[in-house]
């Protein structure tokens, strides 16, 4: 029995990673001087250089609505809602959260999410907001999975998004 026990435990650690790759994304969601402010919502996905969808990363909506109505605005964001928005009963467990106020905020990803079933290649993180009363915005950041080495890259948005800047590492 012990031998088996210990078999076992060999084989785990051998088919655990070494090193797991991962993905950080600082977004910045700016403070506008407006009449009427509500926070955007945000989708965040993967696509491929033709603009492909890959997969999903994020959805920010107003998920606390009494009868699941923050759904009705997710189509608000166009691009996001076809390619692959209207195709998924929110929330989603692990992928939709509550819209952010205005400041910078990080999500991590790592091999454990979508990232893992990437096929090596070139990408791009893109992110689209839209705010009630206000406008839609879509900013697009290039990455290469798996990263070889650490690697940034930087982009920013007009009005509805600020900043936004991706780390990988391997």
């Amino acid at each position: 029995m012990l031998i088996r026990y210990a078999a076992a435990l060999t084989a785990a650690f051998v088919a655990w990673p070494a090193v797991a790759a991962e993905m950080a994304l600082k977004v910045e969601i700016p403070r506008l001087t407006v009449a009427e402010y509500h926070r955007p919502y945000v989708a965040i996905w993967i696509e491929k250089p033709d603009q492909s969808f890959v997969a999903n990363l994020a959805v920010w909506y107003d998920i606390k609505l009494r009868n699941n109505e923050g759904t009705k605005w997710l189509k608000d964001m166009r691009a996001w809602w076809r390619k692959s928005g209207r195709e998924l009963a929110m929330p989603v467990d692990g992928l939709s959260s509550a819209t952010r106020a205005p400041g910078e905020h990080t999500v991590q990803f790592n091999d454990s999410s979508a990232l893992g079933k990437l096929a090596p290649g070139e990408y791009a993180v893109v992110l689209e907001a839209a705010r009630e009363v206000g406008g839609r915005e879509l900013v697009k950041v290039p990455f290469v999975w798996p990263p070889k080495a650490p690697a940034s890259a930087q982009a920013a948005g007009q009005h509805e998004l600020g900043a936004v800047s991706l780390t990988v590492k391997p």
